[in-house]
């Protein structure tokens, strides 16, 4: 028998090669039917629609006609748009005042909550229950009924002979509401926080109390480099999801951008021109801006990291 007649019949034998090359290609079948619904949600869903609003934003584009081709013309009207250079700002000062408040009372909680105390499950969920209902439309109504001029809270000041202001009509507050607001949810970092204070060993504490330092120092010195990736983790996510804030400020201010569009975000900005002025083309252009924005403070915030964070080998 020759050799190639040897490999052959070792190919058909009962646990050759060939059965294993068969189980195989049985498994990749398998996986890629498995697969499927993911890649066409994927190309469907997520790359298609991003592809086409790449194109319209070259393009004038008023959902009513066909696309026409215009070139660089939306980055040219981005630079002379006031009301764009408006809702950046708007949307700079709420990102960058409510993220790191938001964080601190998260960490904060965390740490009290870290200190066994009795009923933590119950409070836990407490806590988190605002993450959840944050972003919803019934909380945004909720707070649009707590700050405005017979509202709640100014029912509470009127006990002590205070007359509050309309909070939401008023462009000098209205803003600091919505970031009220978003600090309120800050059940999800909290968690977060919570599960890295329980991964710092305690014999550091032990230690460090061994030599007579304070519990300040402790938090300063342990606590928070043990937990600076983590901090990390939620001050990115926390960044991205306050410029992608839209329903507060559409529901609080009737989707107009509050008085002298003192909440006018970039997301309510970009939603006002795709969908009441049907200038579509000009919205997919701010759409990639705003990615262009995430993207551009995601990578700062990676490379000041290497600054701050510290990984317990």
């Amino acid at each position: 028998m020759s050799v190639v007649s040897e490999f052959r019949a070792l190919k058909k034998a009962p646990g050759g090669s060939g059965r294993k090359g068969r189980v195989q290609s049985r498994d990749g079948r398998a996986a890629a039917v498995f697969l499927a619904p993911w890649v066409l949600g994927l190309v469907v869903i997520t790359a298609g629609p991003m592809l086409m609003s790449l194109y319209l934003s070259f393009t004038d584009y008023n959902l009513l006609s066909n696309a026409n081709f215009t070139g660089l013309e939306n980055i040219q009207r981005m630079l002379d748009d006031e009301r764009l250079v408006k809702s950046l700002t708007v949307t700079m000062v709420y990102v960058f005042v409510s993220t790191p408040i938001q964080l601190a009372v998260a960490l904060g909680l965390a740490v009290v909550l870290d200190r066994g105390l009795r009923g933590l499950a119950f409070y836990r969920s407490i806590f988190y229950l605002p993450s959840l209902l944050g972003s919803s439309v019934a909380v945004a109504i909720l707070w649009k009924r707590v700050f405005g001029v017979d509202g709640l809270f100014n029912q509470f000041l009127s006990l002590f002979g205070i007359d509050g202001p309309g909070w939401i009509s008023s462009p000098s507050t209205a803003l600091s509401t919505l970031i009220l607001l978003h600090v309120w949810t800050f059940g999800a970092p909290m968690v977060i926080f919570l599960a890295g204070l329980r991964q710092i060993p305690r014999e550091f504490y032990e230690a460090a109390s061994v030599d007579g330092a304070s519990k300040k120092q402790q938090f300063r010195s342990i606590t928070l480099p043990m937990l600076s990736p983590i901090i990390f983790f939620n001050l990115v996510l926390g960044i991205i999801g306050a410029f992608q804030s839209f329903t507060q400020a559409f529901i609080v201010s009737d989707g107009r951008g509050g008085p002298s569009d003192s909440t006018l975000f970039f997301t309510l900005y970009l939603y006002q021109q795709g969908f009441q002025n049907f200038n579509m083309g000009y919205a997919s252009a701010l759409a990639w801006l705003l990615l262009v924005i995430i993207a551009v403070f995601t990578a700062i915030n990676f490379w000041a990291s290497k600054y701050w964070v510290f990984y317990d080998n």
